[in-house]
């Protein structure tokens, strides 16, 4: 029998030959928002690999939204010309290419992880002000207290998203995440603890939903009808009132779902700095991921602790997730599919992999020592 993790899985016009998908993942390495050689080389090979999706990183909708100065962006159409060649280098590997556009609001103006994570000083010339729903800022490593954003503010990158959408589809990009996770912009406008706004887009739970609903429908607009519109979006903060996120959020997602959205990529809030997230145990998310997908009749992908081959092919066959979101692993070996199939004992496992590596690989006889060891 064909494992459930490597079954096809049909969103709108687009067909994935299986059920795992690369999320973004910041690969920190671009200069004024433009790939480099980096970008070209990890992404194709990351294709190769065997995955359904592979989804280009973070990329900001404006300069001001970018994480750090060496994040992606599209808010440029001379921007679009290098995302379009990785575009092309994904899908020719066999995966559907995807991108995630985003901002990353009070959380913006960050040095690299591996260089402190922190705010950027503000005397430093790489720094930028950011902006937030309201003056609150996240704190720990990134204590700035941000400029709350006026209406036009907020219609400004409502645009903004629109338009790189618009620059992600002429692309050649087939599938498309809006970044509304992770304590970034839209993450904060949704939460009680960023948005203390009294106005239209604060105060009730759906009133801070407001901003991301206006802004997935400008998105919509420009996005095809025939090509799937995802979004990532944290649920639940793991502060003690899970509960009642829980539930504010399917209720918004219910909102997205009849104002266009296709899948929701299901995630964490970390709009606090002291969440309590059950990183010990393995898909803690899973069972979230299936309520989300059941109350709010939507498909749903997830990660975090689904890199197990059995984990991975048992969420997917219990309808708990439609797509596995595998980063880590891939990483570690950019041909984790190939490893997949062979712990689930997938018929000719190398066919996940271009013809050039399968082909030796499955006429080879000789002692195969595994790559783990």
């Amino acid at each position: 029998m064909t494992a459930a993790l490597f079954t096809p899985f049909t969103l709108k016009g687009v067909t994935l030959r299986n059920r795992i998908a690369v999320p973004p993942m910041c690969q920190y390495s671009a200069v004024d928002g433009f790939t480099n050689d980096w970008h070209q080389v990890h992404y194709a090979g990351m294709a190769r690999g065997g995955p359904g999706l592979v989804t280009v990183e973070a990329t900001a909708v404006s300069p001001e939204g970018r994480i750090s100065p060496a994040c992606l962006g599209l808010w440029d159409d001379a921007q679009s010309e290098g995302l379009a060649r990785i575009a092309a280098s994904i899908k020719a590997a066999g995966a559907v290419p995807g991108i995630q556009i985003g901002h990353a609001g009070r959380k913006a103006n960050a040095n690299r992880p591996w260089e402190g994570d922190d705010h950027i000083a503000l005397d430093d010339p790489r720094a930028w002000e950011t902006i937030s729903p309201s003056a609150v800022a996240f704190g720990a490593n990134l204590p700035r207290v941000p400029r709350a954003m006026s209406v036009g503010d907020i219609a400004r990158v409502t645009a903004d998203f629109a338009a790189a959408a618009r620059r992600a589809r002429d692309a050649g990009f087939e599938w498309l995440e809006l970044h509304f996770a992770h304590g970034y912009l839209a993450q904060s406008f949704f939460s009680a603890y960023s948005n203390q706004r009294d106005d239209e887009y604060g105060g009730s739970a759906g009133k801070r939903g407001r901003f991301l609903l206006e802004t997935l429908a400008a998105v919509r607009r420009e996005w095809p009808e025939n090509l799937p519109l995802t979004a990532r979006f944290g649920v639940i903060e793991y502060d003690g009132r899970d509960e009642q996120t829980l539930a504010e959020s399917i209720e918004l997602v219910r909102g997205m779902r009849l104002g266009g959205l296709d899948l929701l990529n299901v995630s964490v809030n970390f709009v606090i700095p002291d969440a309590q997230v059950p990183w010990g145990t393995a898909a803690f998310l899973a069972p979230i991921a299936e309520r989300v997908r059941r109350e709010a009749g939507l498909p749903v992908a997830s990660s975090w602790g689904i890199d197990d081959p059995q984990i991975a092919n048992r969420v997917v066959a219990d309808g708990q997730m439609d797509l596995v979101m595998i980063g880590r692993a891939f990483l570690d070996n950019p041909h984790y599919p190939y490893k997949m199939a062979q712990a689930l004992g997938v018929e000719r496992p190398a066919q996940v992999l271009p013809a050039p590596y399968a082909y030796w690989l499955e006429r080879y006889r000789g002692p195969v020592k595994d790559s783990a060891q």
